[in-house]
Protein backbone atom coordinates (compact mmCIF):
# COMPACT_ATOMS: atom_id res chain seq x y z
CA UNK A 1 0.00 0.00 0.00
CA UNK A 2 1.39 3.40 -1.02
CA UNK A 3 2.01 6.25 1.31
CA UNK A 4 -0.88 8.69 1.77
CA UNK A 5 -0.48 11.82 -0.32
CA UNK A 6 0.08 15.19 1.36
CA UNK A 7 -1.61 16.90 -1.59
CA UNK A 8 -4.79 18.85 -0.87
CA UNK A 9 -7.99 17.09 -1.75
CA UNK A 10 -9.28 17.67 -5.25
CA UNK A 11 -12.77 19.15 -5.19
CA UNK A 12 -14.74 19.21 -8.47
CA UNK A 13 -18.05 20.73 -9.36
CA UNK A 14 -20.64 18.59 -11.09
CA UNK A 15 -19.98 20.40 -14.38
CA UNK A 16 -16.25 19.73 -14.09
CA UNK A 17 -16.82 16.07 -13.29
CA UNK A 18 -19.22 15.69 -16.22
CA UNK A 19 -16.65 17.34 -18.49
CA UNK A 20 -13.94 14.92 -17.34
CA UNK A 21 -16.23 11.95 -17.91
CA UNK A 22 -16.97 13.13 -21.42
CA UNK A 23 -13.32 13.76 -22.28
CA UNK A 24 -12.19 10.42 -20.82
CA UNK A 25 -14.51 8.60 -23.25
CA UNK A 26 -13.74 10.78 -26.26
CA UNK A 27 -12.13 9.40 -29.40
CA UNK A 28 -11.43 12.81 -30.92
CA UNK A 29 -9.71 14.66 -28.07
CA UNK A 30 -5.88 14.59 -27.90
CA UNK A 31 -4.44 11.53 -26.14
CA UNK A 32 -2.77 13.60 -23.42
CA UNK A 33 -6.01 15.32 -22.55
CA UNK A 34 -7.91 12.03 -22.35
CA UNK A 35 -5.20 10.46 -20.15
CA UNK A 36 -5.13 13.41 -17.74
CA UNK A 37 -8.91 13.38 -17.37
CA UNK A 38 -8.73 9.68 -16.45
CA UNK A 39 -5.95 10.38 -13.91
CA UNK A 40 -8.06 13.03 -12.18
CA UNK A 41 -11.14 10.80 -12.14
CA UNK A 42 -9.11 7.94 -10.63
CA UNK A 43 -7.70 10.29 -7.99
CA UNK A 44 -11.10 11.54 -6.79
CA UNK A 45 -12.08 7.85 -6.51
CA UNK A 46 -9.44 7.66 -3.74
CA UNK A 47 -6.93 5.63 -5.76
CA UNK A 48 -3.36 6.53 -4.84
CA UNK A 49 -0.78 7.93 -7.27
CA UNK A 50 1.28 4.75 -7.54
CA UNK A 51 -1.72 2.63 -8.41
CA UNK A 52 -2.89 5.14 -11.03
CA UNK A 53 0.59 5.04 -12.59
CA UNK A 54 0.49 1.24 -12.71
CA UNK A 55 -3.05 1.18 -14.14
CA UNK A 56 -2.10 3.45 -17.04
CA UNK A 57 1.48 2.15 -17.33
CA UNK A 58 2.97 5.59 -16.95
CA UNK A 59 5.57 7.23 -14.72
CA UNK A 60 4.39 8.15 -11.21
CA UNK A 61 5.85 11.62 -11.64
CA UNK A 62 3.49 12.21 -14.58
CA UNK A 63 0.53 11.46 -12.29
CA UNK A 64 1.83 13.75 -9.54
CA UNK A 65 2.43 16.67 -11.92
CA UNK A 66 -1.08 16.36 -13.37
CA UNK A 67 -2.80 16.22 -9.98
CA UNK A 68 -0.66 19.01 -8.45
CA UNK A 69 -1.57 21.25 -11.35
CA UNK A 70 -5.25 20.39 -10.88
CA UNK A 71 -5.09 21.43 -7.21
CA UNK A 72 -3.15 24.65 -7.74
CA UNK A 73 -4.41 25.83 -11.12
CA UNK A 74 -7.72 24.09 -11.73
CA UNK A 75 -9.06 21.36 -13.98
CA UNK A 76 -8.70 23.23 -17.25
CA UNK A 77 -5.03 23.93 -16.62
CA UNK A 78 -4.38 20.31 -15.65
CA UNK A 79 -5.71 19.07 -18.98
CA UNK A 80 -3.53 21.29 -21.16
CA UNK A 81 0.15 22.16 -21.48
CA UNK A 82 1.18 25.63 -20.45
CA UNK A 83 3.11 27.74 -22.92
CA UNK A 84 6.85 27.38 -22.54
CA UNK A 85 9.52 29.99 -22.96
CA UNK A 86 11.34 27.85 -25.51
CA UNK A 87 15.01 27.47 -26.14
CA UNK A 88 16.87 30.68 -26.79
CA UNK A 89 18.25 31.19 -30.28
CA UNK A 90 21.91 30.33 -30.41
CA UNK A 91 22.67 31.33 -34.02
CA UNK A 92 24.40 34.70 -33.93
CA UNK A 93 23.78 37.64 -36.25
CA UNK A 94 27.22 37.17 -37.84
CA UNK A 95 26.43 33.54 -38.60
CA UNK A 96 23.16 34.53 -40.26
CA UNK A 97 24.98 37.14 -42.34
CA UNK A 98 27.46 34.48 -43.46
CA UNK A 99 24.60 32.17 -44.55
CA UNK A 100 22.89 35.01 -46.43
CA UNK A 101 26.16 35.92 -48.14
CA UNK A 102 26.58 32.29 -49.28
CA UNK A 103 23.04 32.22 -50.65
CA UNK A 104 23.77 35.32 -52.72
CA UNK A 105 26.67 33.59 -54.49
CA UNK A 106 26.60 30.91 -57.16
CA UNK A 107 27.73 27.42 -56.10
CA UNK A 108 30.20 27.32 -59.01
CA UNK A 109 32.03 30.27 -57.42
CA UNK A 110 32.72 28.02 -54.42
CA UNK A 111 33.96 25.06 -56.43
CA UNK A 112 30.71 23.19 -57.08
CA UNK A 113 29.50 22.18 -60.57
CA UNK A 114 25.96 23.33 -59.77
CA UNK A 115 24.47 26.48 -61.28
CA UNK A 116 22.07 27.23 -58.43
CA UNK A 117 21.78 26.19 -54.80
CA UNK A 118 19.55 23.48 -53.47
CA UNK A 119 18.79 23.52 -49.75
CA UNK A 120 20.65 20.24 -49.26
CA UNK A 121 23.74 21.51 -51.11
CA UNK A 122 23.79 24.80 -49.22
CA UNK A 123 23.30 22.99 -45.91
CA UNK A 124 26.12 20.58 -46.77
CA UNK A 125 28.47 23.49 -47.54
CA UNK A 126 27.54 25.31 -44.31
CA UNK A 127 28.15 22.26 -42.12
CA UNK A 128 31.44 21.47 -43.87
CA UNK A 129 32.91 24.96 -43.47
CA UNK A 130 31.27 26.54 -40.40
CA UNK A 131 33.74 25.28 -37.77
CA UNK A 132 36.81 26.45 -39.70
CA UNK A 133 35.32 29.96 -39.85
CA UNK A 134 34.33 29.99 -36.19
CA UNK A 135 30.58 29.56 -36.77
CA UNK A 136 30.30 26.68 -34.30
CA UNK A 137 26.55 27.15 -33.75
CA UNK A 138 25.86 26.03 -37.32
CA UNK A 139 27.31 22.54 -36.92
CA UNK A 140 23.86 20.97 -36.48
CA UNK A 141 21.89 23.49 -38.53
CA UNK A 142 18.60 22.00 -39.77
CA UNK A 143 16.94 22.49 -43.14
CA UNK A 144 13.94 24.16 -41.51
CA UNK A 145 16.14 26.65 -39.66
CA UNK A 146 18.07 27.38 -42.85
CA UNK A 147 14.77 27.98 -44.66
CA UNK A 148 13.66 30.38 -41.90
CA UNK A 149 16.89 32.38 -42.10
CA UNK A 150 16.64 32.72 -45.89
CA UNK A 151 12.91 33.41 -45.77
CA UNK A 152 13.41 36.22 -43.24
CA UNK A 153 15.88 37.75 -45.70
CA UNK A 154 13.38 37.17 -48.56
CA UNK A 155 15.88 34.96 -50.39
CA UNK A 156 15.05 31.99 -52.63
CA UNK A 157 18.42 30.96 -54.11
CA UNK A 158 16.93 27.74 -55.51
CA UNK A 159 14.57 29.61 -57.85
CA UNK A 160 15.10 31.40 -61.15
CA UNK A 161 12.84 34.10 -62.58
CA UNK A 162 13.30 35.52 -66.05
CA UNK A 163 13.00 39.09 -67.26
CA UNK A 164 13.45 40.86 -70.58
CA UNK A 165 16.23 43.39 -70.58
CA UNK A 166 15.56 46.59 -72.48
CA UNK A 167 18.54 46.55 -74.83
CA UNK A 168 17.03 49.01 -77.29
CA UNK A 169 18.22 52.53 -76.36
CA UNK A 170 15.15 53.91 -78.15
CA UNK A 171 12.74 51.55 -76.38
CA UNK A 172 10.54 54.26 -74.83
CA UNK A 173 10.32 56.29 -78.04
CA UNK A 174 9.41 53.24 -80.15
CA UNK A 175 6.89 52.06 -77.57
CA UNK A 176 5.27 55.47 -77.57
CA UNK A 177 5.05 55.34 -81.36
CA UNK A 178 3.26 51.96 -81.23
CA UNK A 179 0.88 53.18 -78.52
CA UNK A 180 0.19 56.30 -80.57
CA UNK A 181 -0.91 54.06 -83.44
CA UNK A 182 -3.23 52.13 -81.12
CA UNK A 183 -4.72 55.38 -79.85
CA UNK A 184 -5.27 56.58 -83.40
CA UNK A 185 -6.96 53.26 -84.28
CA UNK A 186 -9.19 53.52 -81.22
CA UNK A 187 -10.37 57.02 -82.21
CA UNK A 188 -10.97 55.88 -85.81
CA UNK A 189 -12.99 52.87 -84.63
CA UNK A 190 -15.12 55.11 -82.41
CA UNK A 191 -15.91 57.29 -85.41
CA UNK A 192 -16.89 54.19 -87.41
CA UNK A 193 -19.14 52.97 -84.59
CA UNK A 194 -20.77 56.41 -84.29
CA UNK A 195 -21.40 56.56 -88.05
CA UNK A 196 -19.16 59.58 -88.55
CA UNK A 197 -17.12 57.69 -91.16
CA UNK A 198 -17.79 54.47 -93.07
CA UNK A 199 -14.22 53.16 -93.21
CA UNK A 200 -10.75 54.19 -92.04
CA UNK A 201 -8.48 56.32 -94.21
CA UNK A 202 -5.56 54.08 -93.31
CA UNK A 203 -5.80 50.33 -92.63
CA UNK A 204 -3.81 49.19 -89.56
CA UNK A 205 -2.79 45.54 -89.25
CA UNK A 206 -0.85 43.80 -86.49
CA UNK A 207 1.42 41.07 -87.93
CA UNK A 208 3.63 38.37 -86.47
CA UNK A 209 4.92 34.85 -87.12
CA UNK A 210 4.34 31.68 -85.15
CA UNK A 211 6.96 29.27 -86.53
CA UNK A 212 7.66 25.68 -85.53
CA UNK A 213 4.09 24.52 -84.85
CA UNK A 214 4.60 20.79 -84.40
CA UNK A 215 2.49 18.22 -86.22
CA UNK A 216 2.53 15.46 -83.59
CA UNK A 217 0.65 12.19 -83.95
CA UNK A 218 -0.22 9.40 -81.53
CA UNK A 219 1.79 6.20 -81.72
CA UNK A 220 -0.64 4.18 -79.62
CA UNK A 221 -4.41 4.14 -79.37
CA UNK A 222 -5.96 7.11 -77.61
CA UNK A 223 -8.44 6.26 -74.83
CA UNK A 224 -11.38 8.67 -74.54
CA UNK A 225 -13.21 9.46 -71.27
CA UNK A 226 -15.94 7.09 -70.11
CA UNK A 227 -18.50 7.98 -67.42
CA UNK A 228 -18.42 6.05 -64.13
CA UNK A 229 -15.51 3.92 -65.31
CA UNK A 230 -12.56 5.38 -63.44
CA UNK A 231 -11.35 6.68 -66.80
CA UNK A 232 -12.65 10.25 -66.72
CA UNK A 233 -9.89 11.86 -68.79
CA UNK A 234 -8.07 11.28 -72.06
CA UNK A 235 -5.27 8.70 -71.91
CA UNK A 236 -2.39 8.78 -74.37
CA UNK A 237 0.69 6.68 -74.94
CA UNK A 238 3.82 8.53 -73.89
CA UNK A 239 5.43 7.84 -77.25
CA UNK A 240 4.42 9.97 -80.22
CA UNK A 241 5.26 10.54 -83.88
CA UNK A 242 6.71 13.77 -85.30
CA UNK A 243 5.38 14.62 -88.75
CA UNK A 244 7.24 17.93 -89.04
CA UNK A 245 6.41 21.57 -88.40
CA UNK A 246 4.40 24.38 -89.95
CA UNK A 247 4.67 28.15 -89.69
CA UNK A 248 1.78 30.53 -89.30
CA UNK A 249 2.15 34.11 -90.49
CA UNK A 250 -0.89 36.13 -89.59
CA UNK A 251 -2.18 39.65 -89.23
CA UNK A 252 -5.16 41.13 -87.38
CA UNK A 253 -7.13 43.95 -88.93
CA UNK A 254 -7.40 46.25 -85.90
CA UNK A 255 -10.58 47.84 -87.25
CA UNK A 256 -12.74 44.73 -87.54
CA UNK A 257 -10.76 41.89 -85.91
CA UNK A 258 -10.43 39.81 -89.10
CA UNK A 259 -7.44 37.44 -89.32
CA UNK A 260 -5.43 37.48 -92.56
CA UNK A 261 -3.07 34.52 -92.58
CA UNK A 262 -0.73 32.26 -94.49
CA UNK A 263 0.27 28.73 -93.40
CA UNK A 264 3.47 27.33 -94.88
CA UNK A 265 6.23 24.81 -94.25
CA UNK A 266 8.93 27.48 -94.30
CA UNK A 267 9.71 30.68 -92.45
CA UNK A 268 11.35 32.91 -95.03
CA UNK A 269 11.10 36.34 -96.61
CA UNK A 270 8.99 34.87 -99.40
CA UNK A 271 6.33 33.83 -96.86
CA UNK A 272 6.21 37.35 -95.45
CA UNK A 273 5.97 38.78 -98.97
CA UNK A 274 3.08 36.39 -99.68
CA UNK A 275 1.21 37.82 -96.70
CA UNK A 276 1.90 41.38 -97.87
CA UNK A 277 0.50 40.35 -101.26
CA UNK A 278 -2.64 39.05 -99.57
CA UNK A 279 -3.07 42.39 -97.83
CA UNK A 280 -2.43 44.28 -101.06
CA UNK A 281 -5.10 42.26 -102.86
CA UNK A 282 -7.60 42.55 -100.01
CA UNK A 283 -7.77 46.31 -99.48
CA UNK A 284 -8.63 49.14 -101.86
CA UNK A 285 -5.64 50.41 -103.79
CA UNK A 286 -6.10 53.96 -102.54
CA UNK A 287 -5.69 52.90 -98.90
CA UNK A 288 -2.35 52.89 -97.16
CA UNK A 289 -1.73 49.74 -95.12
CA UNK A 290 0.03 50.44 -91.83
CA UNK A 291 1.64 47.34 -90.30
CA UNK A 292 2.79 46.86 -86.71
CA UNK A 293 5.53 44.23 -86.62
CA UNK A 294 8.69 43.16 -84.84
CA UNK A 295 12.34 43.15 -85.93
CA UNK A 296 12.59 39.73 -87.59
CA UNK A 297 15.13 39.69 -90.40
CA UNK A 298 12.54 38.72 -93.03
CA UNK A 299 10.78 42.05 -92.42
CA UNK A 300 13.80 44.04 -93.58
CA UNK A 301 15.44 41.60 -96.01
CA UNK A 302 16.50 42.51 -99.56
CA UNK A 303 13.56 40.52 -100.98
CA UNK A 304 11.08 42.38 -98.77
CA UNK A 305 12.57 45.79 -99.62
CA UNK A 306 12.41 44.94 -103.31
CA UNK A 307 8.72 44.05 -103.00
CA UNK A 308 7.97 47.27 -101.09
CA UNK A 309 9.71 49.26 -103.82
CA UNK A 310 7.32 47.72 -106.34
CA UNK A 311 4.40 49.01 -104.22
CA UNK A 312 5.34 52.63 -103.54
CA UNK A 313 3.43 54.37 -100.71
CA UNK A 314 1.28 51.27 -100.20
CA UNK A 315 2.78 49.97 -96.94
CA UNK A 316 3.92 51.73 -93.79
CA UNK A 317 5.89 49.73 -91.19
CA UNK A 318 5.78 50.54 -87.46
CA UNK A 319 8.36 48.43 -85.63
CA UNK A 320 8.09 47.42 -82.00
CA UNK A 321 11.26 47.95 -79.92
CA UNK A 322 13.80 45.14 -79.68
CA UNK A 323 12.65 42.69 -77.00
CA UNK A 324 9.33 44.53 -77.07
CA UNK A 325 7.31 42.26 -79.35
CA UNK A 326 4.81 41.92 -76.47
CA UNK A 327 3.61 45.36 -77.55
CA UNK A 328 2.21 43.77 -80.71
CA UNK A 329 -1.49 42.99 -80.28
CA UNK A 330 -1.35 39.79 -82.31
CA UNK A 331 0.87 38.24 -79.62
CA UNK A 332 -2.25 38.10 -77.43
CA UNK A 333 -4.10 36.23 -80.16
CA UNK A 334 -1.25 33.73 -80.58
CA UNK A 335 -1.20 33.18 -76.83
CA UNK A 336 -4.92 32.41 -76.79
CA UNK A 337 -4.54 30.13 -79.81
CA UNK A 338 -1.76 28.18 -78.06
CA UNK A 339 -3.74 27.79 -74.83
CA UNK A 340 -6.94 26.67 -76.53
CA UNK A 341 -6.69 25.28 -80.06
CA UNK A 342 -3.08 24.02 -80.14
CA UNK A 343 -3.03 22.66 -76.58
CA UNK A 344 -2.63 18.88 -76.79
CA UNK A 345 -3.44 18.73 -80.51
CA UNK A 346 -2.70 15.42 -82.31
CA UNK A 347 -2.75 14.93 -86.09
CA UNK A 348 -1.88 12.25 -88.62
CA UNK A 349 0.03 14.55 -90.97
CA UNK A 350 1.16 18.11 -91.61
CA UNK A 351 -1.69 18.45 -94.08
CA UNK A 352 -4.22 17.64 -91.39
CA UNK A 353 -2.64 20.19 -89.07
CA UNK A 354 -2.80 22.84 -91.81
CA UNK A 355 -6.47 22.08 -92.54
CA UNK A 356 -7.40 22.27 -88.88
CA UNK A 357 -5.50 25.53 -88.42
CA UNK A 358 -7.31 27.01 -91.42
CA UNK A 359 -10.67 25.83 -90.06
CA UNK A 360 -9.87 27.43 -86.69
CA UNK A 361 -8.89 30.76 -88.23
CA UNK A 362 -11.82 30.76 -90.67
CA UNK A 363 -14.14 30.08 -87.75
CA UNK A 364 -12.81 33.13 -85.94
CA UNK A 365 -13.36 35.25 -89.05
CA UNK A 366 -17.04 34.31 -89.09
CA UNK A 367 -17.51 36.24 -85.84
CA UNK A 368 -14.39 38.42 -85.54
CA UNK A 369 -13.64 40.31 -82.35
CA UNK A 370 -11.95 43.69 -82.42
CA UNK A 371 -8.80 43.69 -80.29
CA UNK A 372 -8.13 46.66 -78.02
CA UNK A 373 -4.91 47.71 -76.34
CA UNK A 374 -5.15 49.13 -72.80
CA UNK A 375 -1.61 49.35 -71.38
CA UNK A 376 -0.58 53.02 -70.88
CA UNK A 377 -3.30 54.22 -73.25
CA UNK A 378 -4.41 56.89 -70.81
CA UNK A 379 -0.99 58.50 -71.10
CA UNK A 380 -1.29 58.87 -74.88
CA UNK A 381 -3.10 61.87 -76.29
CA UNK A 382 -3.70 62.94 -79.88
Amino acid sequence: MGRPSKRAKIVLTKAEKDMLERISKSRTEPFRKVLRSKIILKSISKINDSQIARDFKINRKTVILCLDKCVTMGVEAALTDQPRSGKKAVITANEKVWIINLACQKPKELGYPHEIWTYSLLLKHIRANCNDLGHINLTNLSVSKLWNILNDAELKPHKIKYYVEKRDPEFEAKMEQVLFVYKEVEITNQKIDNGDISQPDKITVSIDEKPGIQAIGNKGKELLPLPNSGNGCIYRDYEYVRHGTLSLLAGIDLHNGEIIYNVSETHKSSDFINLLQLLDNKYDKDKKIRIILDNVSSHISKETKKFLTSKPNRFEFVFTPKHGSWLNIIESFFSKMTRSFLRGIRVNSKQELKERMCNYLNGINKTPVRFRWKYKMDAISI
